[in-house]
């Protein structure tokens, strides 16, 4: 299963990231705590990408769900991150620690930033699935 959203580099556009891609993943049959990290993972990037972005005035989120994982990318046309940092900032900091929560909730995150000219975020976790899901079997949902 595959599809793309091009949403407004404004707050608004989330929710319906994590709606589309939440209740994707609940029909499949994939576990309440494995589409939370998932949620929570594109919720950083998301807003992450709204926030530093510009100055393009929307983003876009790839997903792909098969073979037992789940792939998303969020693409943003901002100037992109300068580094990725290595521990959480202080408790009073304002910024920095989207990415390391991101890191702590999927099982490979990786990015491809073009300075000037934006970032792309991959995040990818494997899918644990219900005991009584419908596309539990990778050969199944490949199919779909």
């Amino acid at each position: 299963m595959e599809f793309s959203l091009a949403l407004p580099r404004q707050a608004v556009g989330i929710p319906m990231v994590r709606r589309a891609l939440g209740d994707s993943l609940c029909s499949l049959g994939v576990t309440e705590e494995c589409i939370s990290d998932i949620l929570l993972a594109v919720t950083e990037a998301c807003a992450n990408a709204v926030r530093h972005g510009g100055p393009a005035n929307r983003y876009e989120v790839e997903t792909s769900i098969g073979e037992g994982r789940c792939d998303v990318r969020i693409i943003d046309r901002g100037q992109g991150i300068v580094r990725v940092p290595e521990h959480y900032p202080s408790s009073d900091a304002e910024n920095g620690r989207g990415l390391l929560i991101m890191q702590a909730v999927v099982d490979e995150i990786s990015f491809d930033i073009a300075p000037g000219r934006g970032t792309v975020v991959h995040l990818r976790k494997h899918l644990d699935w219900d005991d009584d899901a419908v596309f539990s079997d990778d050969r199944v949902l490949a199919a779909v």
